[in-house]
Order: C-alpha cells, then sequence, then structure tokens
C-alpha cells in the first residue's frame, strides 16, 4: 500500500469518526469547496450545503457508528475512485441495531498534502426499519 492510499483510508475513517462524534466543521473540511454528495437520488452540492444536510441528518439523537470495510482505492495522479461497504449502528433500548447498509462510491481529489471527497454517492442495500442514515 502506496502513501497515498494510505491517506485516502484516513480521509475515510476520519468521515465515519468525525461524522459520529457530531464534528461537523471537521468533516466538512473532508470536502473538497465544489463537492458532490448524492444519498437516495438527492444530489447536495458544495462543502456548506453538505454540511448543512448532515447537520439536519444527524442530532445526537439519530448519531450511532459507522462501520467500513473492503475499500477499493485506484489511484490515478491526483485523483482517486473508491468504493466501501459500510453499516451504519444505532443504539438501542434492545442493543445496537444496524440500521442501514451500503456502499460508498467516492472520488477522491489530492489538494497539497489532503486528500478530499470531491464526490460520494452512497447506496444502500435496502432501508431496514427505523429509516436510513449514511
Amino acid at each position: 500500500m502506496g502513501e497515498d492510499e494510505d491517506q485516502i483510508r484516513r480521509t475515510l475513517s476520519e468521515y465515519s469518526q468525525r461524522c459520529d462524534d457530531g464534528r461537523f466543521e471537521e468533516w466538512a473540511d473532508l470536502f473538497t469547496e465544489d463537492a458532490r454528495f448524492v444519498l437516495s437520488g438527492q444530489v447536495t452540492e458544495g462543502r456548506d450545503s453538505i454540511r448543512t444536510l448532515m447537520e439536519a441528518m444527524m442530532p445526537p439523537e439519530r448519531r450511532g457508528q459507522h462501520v467500513t470495510s473492503n475499500s477499493l482505492v485506484d489511484v490515478d495522479g491526483d485523483s482517486a475512485r473508491v468504493s466501501t461497504d459500510y453499516l451504519f449502528v444505532r443504539p438501542t433500548p434492545e442493543g445496537p441495531t444496524i440500521v442501514a447498509a451500503g456502499r460508498y462510491h467516492d472520488v477522491l481529489a489530492r489538494q497539497g498534502h489532503r486528500w478530499r471527497f470531491s464526490q460520494r454517492a452512497i447506496t444502500m442495500l435496502g432501508a431496514p426499519v427505523g429509516g436510513a442514515d449514511g
């Protein structure tokens, strides 16, 4: 694994942890200014708009933990395409419950020493009872 792939995997992990922790200002910094975020056919464009969307989707009572795996990373110069499987687990009175699963389809761009999302498209593996989050 090369340095670029390591840095890309770090960006993927930071996405999950910052979102799960509700650190949306830091989370939004993982996107380019003109990024696109595609969820359930809805396209949101621009870092600030993406942050506003996620803050609305993930108030404290809806947060949980993203679990990601099987990332396939293809780097081409200053651009990369990545697909990653995910589960989103939320605490419930009965214990942790998977409330969403699917795959992220990402395009990342190198900006200086940082890899940022220029696009994240989320596909769902069905929407279990209780809603779907990404």
